[in-house]
């Protein structure tokens, strides 16, 4: 009756095991499938996340970046302040030019008119006697006449050569034709009234007289 108990009993513990290892079995089972599911719910949520980042992309680079109505006007004003600034420099530079002109085209006209005194200077030097030059009033009239000569170099007024020189019709006014053995035809022969440039413009063209 004993062994029977005892077979009773180890039947029992094997039956006890079994239904253990069964409920182990099928908690792994549940375990593995909640782990597979977390898995595949995590991936999704990345495949989402990155579909996302992959439509915020796309959107960048068909549309740019979102426009800033700030920087708009600040780029909007910058731009107006260029122009302004350039046209600022037109105006300057444009006025600064016709000054110059004016300021040459009214000097210019000044010139012209001392001029003249140069010419008397030259023709009264010119006729005084050889024993009268060392006169102190003729020594005078030359040293006037060497001051005047250079102011009106250091306005930059040049005296334009003619004598010895071809015939040019922008530099020199021909008045008559003489006959010459020293220059040949074209070539001017005499200096009748001296020329003048004021920076590298005419303001009186030389008189001459023409070899023919």
């Amino acid at each position: 009756m004993s062994q029977e108990k005892e077979i009773k009993k180890e039947q029992e513990e094997v039956e006890e095991a079994l239904k253990e290892n069964e409920a182990q079995s099928e908690d792994a089972v549940e375990n593995e499938n909640t782990a597979e599911a977390s898995k595949e719910t995590a991936d999704a949520d990345t495949t989402d996340k990155a579909s996302e980042e992959v439509k915020e992309e796309g959107k960048k680079s068909l549309f740019g970046k979102k426009k800033n109505p700030l920087q708009d006007k600040l780029d909007d004003m910058t731009d107006k302040y260029k122009r302004q600034l350039a046209e600022f420099e037109n105006f300057r530079n444009r006025t600064e030019k016709e000054k110059s002109q004016m300021f040459d085209a009214g000097a210019g006209n000044v010139l012209t008119k001392i001029l003249p005194v140069v010419d008397n200077f030259e023709r009264g030097l010119a006729a005084v006697p050889e024993d009268k030059k060392d006169d102190s009033l003729v020594q005078g009239f030359d040293m006037i006449y060497k001051q005047l000569l250079k102011t009106l170099e250091d306005m930059d007024v040049k005296p334009i050569e003619a004598l010895g020189k071809e015939f040019d019709p922008n530099l020199h006014n021909a008045v008559m034709q003489v006959e010459s053995d020293e220059y040949e035809e074209g070539i001017v022969a005499q200096e009748l009234q001296k020329g003048y440039t004021y920076h590298d413009t005419v303001i009186r063209h030389s008189m001459v007289a023409v070899a023919k």
